[in-house]
């Protein structure tokens, strides 16, 4: 009996070994340039044959360009994920250039796929997410140029620009397609609309007032 449980108890160690490997492992060649040509379905995307894979595979430029933050968030995230770098493809990493107009917002978000390393390049930020049920902590403070925060993977999180001027963070990401689930969008602009009903109930507010946030969204 000892030793039926001490094999049960390896397999299911191994199980989750397993499991934690399972998310974006290691490549297993020199590299897999996304070919978006192919109308294959895979978990990422096929790989272009190596004879064709060129220099500008792996490269991008347009980070030195400031996003324009003239929208009602006052913020731009500018992404360079697999979509924008082929070269990314089963790597695990991309990043993104974050611009703020003074007290401007990054509103609150997830990246379901992906933990995020932000360091701000110019301005302040006050930074922030918010720890899994039940406790729902916040975790917030501001940072400055050169400083750095991370934000654990599937946690709502946020920034806002806090300083007089406008502000630039540059972030990475741990996978070539982190994904973004804006709160407030998702919940009152998904299509076709979550029951006004529902969201009042979850919300604890009248449904003229959920009605009202849809048409914004």
């Amino acid at each position: 009996m000892a030793n039926h449980i001490i094999i049960s108890l390896i397999f299911v160690a191994l199980s989750f070994g397993l499991l934690a490997f399972a998310f974006e492992p290691s490549p297993l060649q020199d590299f897999c340039v996304a070919d978006s040509t192919s109308s294959a379905r895979v978990n990422g995307l096929v790989c272009k044959h190596p004879a064709s894979v060129v220099a500008d595979d792996f490269f991008f430029s347009g980070l030195h360009v400031p996003g324009n933050t003239s929208n009602p968030n006052g913020s731009r995230v500018t992404p360079v994920t697999v979509a924008q770098l082929p070269g990314l493809n089963s790597l695990g990493i991309s990043m993104v250039r974050a611009d703020y107009a003074p007290w401007g917002i990054n509103p609150p978000h997830t990246h379901p796929r992906a933990t995020e390393i932000l360091t701000v390049i110019e301005g302040s930020l006050q930074v922030g997410f918010v720890t899994s049920n039940p406790d729902n902590n916040l975790i917030t403070r501001t940072i400055n140029k050169g400083d750095v925060f991370v934000f654990p993977m599937g946690l709502v999180h946020f920034q806002r620009n806090v300083g007089t001027g406008n502000a630039v963070a540059i972030a990475a990401l741990s996978s070539q397609n982190p994904g973004v689930i804006t709160i407030a969008n998702t919940v009152f602009g998904s299509d076709p609309s979550v029951s006004g009903d529902i969201l009042a109930k979850a919300f604890q507010v009248d449904k003229s007032v959920v009605d009202q946030l849809q048409t914004k969204f």
